[in-house]
């Protein structure tokens, strides 16, 4: 069972703020996404103004996906609950035609806007500060479905072996980590491994996108997943192959359930080949 979160979370709280005061006075910064002054007491090097106009995902979304019904690739279902008197499931049209590995996919906001810029900046030049940010709002989705909290181990989605020496970090475990540490659970960093490296070309279709992650993923061997409920973590959501794929070799080794946890959902469809269309 997880956890208490909370408590944990606190410890040294003060510290750190008045560590961040401290370096706010002496040492002030831009926002990275708007270039205006930084005036709070923060090592996120973003301003309150840009954080606050993330697009946040809250309700009336699909039940399997995450997607709001609007932009889930498709129009939405609305399917009543036994009895008559429950809240009405949500389902797009994707995720009724699609089976996906994982048991269903919540994000923080829709990747959009300043929150594209954010999520890049986190990407390409690993500030930690950020990904715990991120990782506060992931663990406040959590605490709103009571049983996401019954997780056993946190897990991040990884690079290849390539693309991790090139870049010297996994964005993922900037997120993930200090998730795992807010809501009390283990964390396991090198579970999983990409065994395939993503294709050179910078868009990909929607078929291309899933080629490219079938069978790439793999638990290591002598890990133990055996009946373990996992919340896979990774910073964007798009079709939801990455998130399949990796579930896949979850379930493979053993794992009771998987549920994917991102920073953003994707609200427009990739590029389609034209027999796809």
């Amino acid at each position: 069972m997880a956890q208490q979160p909370y408590p944990a979370k606190h410890r040294g709280g003060w510290l750190a703020e008045a560590g961040d005061a401290v370096v706010s006075i002496f040492f002030p910064s831009d926002c990275r996404l708007c270039e205006r002054l930084l005036t709070r007491a923060s090592r996120v090097p973003i301003c309150e103004e840009c954080l606050g106009s993330f697009a946040a995902l809250q309700g009336g979304i699909c039940e399997i996906c995450g997607a709001k019904p609007e932009t889930a690739f498709g129009a939405a279902e609305s399917k009543p609950e036994d009895g008559g008197a429950q809240p009405e499931r949500v389902v797009c049209t994707v995720s009724q035609a699609r089976t996906y590995a994982f048991d269903r996919a919540r994000s923080y906001a829709e990747y959009e806007g300043p929150l594209i810029r954010a999520i890049v900046t986190l990407k390409f030049e690993q500030i930690e500060p950020l990904g715990a940010w991120f990782a506060q709002r992931l663990s406040e989705v959590v605490w709103r479905e009571a049983d996401l909290l019954a997780a056993d181990i946190v897990v991040p989605v990884p690079l290849h072996r390539q693309r991790h020496r090139e870049r010297g970090y996994n964005q993922a475990d900037l997120i993930a980590r200090p998730l795992a540490r807010q809501l009390g659970l283990p964390y396991r960093a090198v579970l999983l491994m990409r065994t395939s490296p993503r294709p050179d070309k910078h868009i990909l279709s929607l078929r291309e996108r899933w080629d490219s992650v079938r069978g790439a993923f793999a638990t290591r061997p002598g890990s133990r997943v055996d009946n373990l409920r996992v919340l896979l973590v990774d910073d964007v959501m798009t079709t939801g192959a990455t998130l399949d794929a990796c579930a896949r070799a979850l379930r493979k080794a053993g794992a009771k359930s998987v549920i994917g946890l991102t920073v953003a959902r994707a609200v427009r469809q990739p590029v389609m080949d034209p027999e796809e269309s």
